[in-house]
């Protein structure tokens, strides 16, 4: 079977190796053990991340804060659609710079997909935060793809429930909350 799958042409069958070399390269977590887990030792930069949560609001940020703090001042962190309200203080005491926070709030769902998608190719951004409400199978394909032409991380988050469901994110993580903050838990 190796030797028949040698000799198709490149390109033509996905193999889960790649996931330890993503074009973008890789962005350290900021969590050692984290890193270890992870396909390639972090975060992919230029992929759409998955990040499934049952709720918003059980620490999902907090996974995110070491790359929001070396985003730096050159780039953007856009926050698009978000169901909360991100809580300055604490991101300003995490050492997130909050004049380098871009908060999107669409009128639409339409409008929502298409700010993260100019928001990830621009290559503005140092990453993209985003909350959308279900979209559809080729609407992550053209957020997978803006992120790998821009090798920008764009952090999908969704509810645990669509586990289930297909996308093309190299990477999700279902998440859950702990005492000290949000676990992932695959």
């Amino acid at each position: 079977m190796a030797q028949l799958l040698e000799n198709l042409p490149a390109g033509l069958v996905w193999q889960g190796s790649h996931l330890a070399l993503p074009p973008g390269g890789i962005l350290p977590t900021g969590f050692p053990a984290l890193d270890a887990e992870l396909p390639g030792g972090g975060w992919p930069a230029g992929a759409l991340i998955e990040l499934l949560a049952e709720h918003p609001g059980v620490g999902e940020l907090s996974l995110l804060l070491p790359l929001m703090r070396k985003a730096g001042a050159e780039r953007w962190i856009a926050c698009i659609a978000p169901p909360l309200l991100p809580y300055a203080p604490a991101l300003a005491a995490a050492g997130v710079l909050l004049q380098r926070l871009l908060l999107v709030q669409p009128s639409s769902a339409a409008e929502a997909l298409w700010a993260a998608r100019q928001a990830t190719a621009s290559g503005a951004c140092a990453l993209v935060l985003t909350w959308l409400a279900r979209p559809d199978t080729a609407a992550l394909r053209r957020l997978q793809l803006a992120a790998e032409e821009s090798a920008t991380p764009l952090f999908l988050f969704r509810t645990r429930g669509m586990a289930h469901h297909a996308s093309p994110a190299p990477l999700r993580l279902a998440l859950a909350p702990t005492t000290g903050g949000c676990a992932s838990t695959s």
